[in-house]
């Protein structure tokens, strides 16, 4: 598994994460874990937000879709491929 480093850590952010981490009952590692999960998820959160976004005006505009044939078929046909 990989591992990571980090030279020159700020005091005030070192002291934040050993205080979480002890009121989590966790090692400072397990906490800088989860606060870098949780920090990726958010971004990944807040893009999917953006994309949302900016694509609603095109759902909006395109209303329902009648298909020409059903989606069984479909299913189906790829099915038997």
């Amino acid at each position: 598994m990989p591992s990571l480093q980090i030279r020159n850590l700020p005091e005030d952010l070192y002291e934040a994460l050993a205080f979480r981490a002890e009121q989590s009952h966790r090692s400072l590692a397990q906490e800088a874990l989860i606060a870098l999960r949780r920090a990726t998820e958010s971004t990944v959160s807040g893009r999917r937000q953006q994309i949302l976004e900016e694509i609603r005006p095109d759902i909006a505009t395109a209303g329902i879709r009648v298909l020409s044939f059903p989606p069984e078929r479909m299913l189906r046909e790829d099915r038997d491929r």
